[in-house]
């Protein structure tokens, strides 16, 4: 299984982004998949969630709001959209995949599969 994050790069605050994350080498369609970001000097955080139909997302309070995540089992991928960006969501973004199970979880132990990140700078 890969995850190959894409997306990332360099905006002013107030400005948006979209994340893309490409899944191949398994069925992708039924399990919940999510979105962490690590800042420098920081531990690894819980971003967004959503489940194989997209009917279901959580998000952290932090970024809840701004950002959007949803997914096209057609192609895939899984989105995360991030608007009004603040200097605090600068980090590497991370998308991941549970093996089995399609319920949103906020921990990282939870998910199996993880992309290599892209890095996201907010400029104040």
């Amino acid at each position: 299984v890969q995850l190959q994050a894409s997306g990332g790069g360099s905006v002013q605050a107030g400005g948006s982004l979209r994340l893309s994350c490409a899944v191949s080498g398994r069925t992708f369609s039924t399990v919940a998949m999510g979105w962490f970001r690590q800042a420098p000097g920081n531990e690894r955080e819980f971003v967004a969630a959503i489940t194989w139909s997209g009917g279901n997302t959580a998000y952290a309070d932090s970024v809840k709001g701004r950002f959007t995540m949803s997914r096209d089992n057609a192609k895939n991928t899984v989105y995360l959209q991030m608007n009004s960006l603040k200097s605090e969501d600068t980090a590497v973004y991370y998308c991941a995949s549970r093996r089995f199970h399609d319920i949103l979880a906020t921990e990282d132990a939870a998910y199996n599969y993880w992309g290599q990140g892209t890095e996201v700078t907010v400029s104040s």
